[in-house]
């Protein structure tokens, strides 16, 4: 088998990924928002804790990279979503 196996459902919704953060956030005792007036078009800013990390079009299924790269910002890992 190639690549990394992952549990986290590659092709997840960005709204999707917004609530699994969420619900991160608040069993670690962390604050999480997210800000609809501080992105461009359909772009949204997520913020977990003191870290932030913009979601393009929520509504739109990320991509394998855009997902890892969206953790990376914010500090977390593929098994803690």
């Amino acid at each position: 088998m190639f690549g990394q196996f992952c549990p986290i459902i590659w092709g997840v919704k960005g709204s999707e990924f917004i609530k699994r953060v969420m619900k991160l956030a608040k069993d670690r005792g962390l604050v999480a928002r997210m800000d609809k007036k501080r992105g461009k078009g359909s772009h949204v800013t997520l913020y977990y804790g003191d870290r932030h990390t913009i979601v393009r079009n929520p509504k739109d299924e990320l991509k394998k990279g855009t997902l890892n790269a969206m953790l990376k910002q914010l500090g977390l890992d593929k098994d803690e979503i």
